[in-house]
């Protein structure tokens, strides 16, 4: 993809603009191409810069730093989510969960305590009530999931989230909530969760 980063000087910053379909490789590519033009805008001040547009992962937001910071030393902001919780989406985008990267978390959560990841996560254990588990793609517990589940926390609604048993009070998917009713609160056997038609369904 080409010109898939556009840098223009707005408000005492430097914006780096990178287009959402851009693959990372793309991005690198083009960035390579317009450090000249990034390094004629300064000359003894040093304007922040910050990077908008595409969601990035940590590594590619840490690789895009490193190389703008090999030629020139300034400060460098991303206007990306550092939470994934429902309050800090800021862009909905679906794609490829099966190619996901995968965290495992070995042991249960107690009650207060919180994990989240970029990929998807896999609980090996119990989330008990009061923990909270946030993964931008699937979740999988196999213990019991007793606390607060968001999947697809970027906005990826093909997200899944499933489990041994689930005695959750609510489940989270993309920008969704699924608030589960009393009879559903009931311990289920083996179950997942997943988007159909803008609604989470439990099965």
């Amino acid at each position: 993809m080409e010109n898939c980063v556009s840098i223009n000087s707005k408000q005492e910053k430097i914006i780096i603009k990178i287009a959402g379909p851009a693959t990372h490789e793309e991005v690198i590519n083009c960035m390579k191409e317009k450090i000249p033009q990034l390094s004629k805008m300064y000359q003894e001040e040093k304007i922040p810069i910050l990077v908008v547009g595409k969601v990035l992962k940590q590594k590619e937001m840490e690789e895009i730093k490193d190389l703008i910071k090999q030629n020139i030393d300034v400060e460098i902001e991303f206007d990306s989510p550092k939470e994934m919780g429902l309050s800090v989406i800021r862009k909905v985008y679906e794609k490829n969960t099966e190619t996901s990267e995968t965290k495992y978390y070995r042991g249960s959560l107690r009650c207060g305590q919180k994990i989240e990841f970029e990929g998807s996560l896999v609980i090996i254990g119990d989330v008990n009530g009061g923990a909270e588990v946030i993964a931008g793609e699937n979740i999988t517990v196999l213990g019991t999931l007793r606390g607060l589940a968001h999947a697809g926390a970027k906005g990826n609604k093909k997200a899944i989230i499933a489990a041994s048993a689930i005695d959750a009070p609510q489940m989270r998917i993309s920008n969704l909530v699924k608030e589960v009713v009393k009879e559903e609160l009931q311990v289920k056997k083996c179950i997942y969760a997943y988007v159909k038609d803008e609604e989470i369904i439990i099965e």
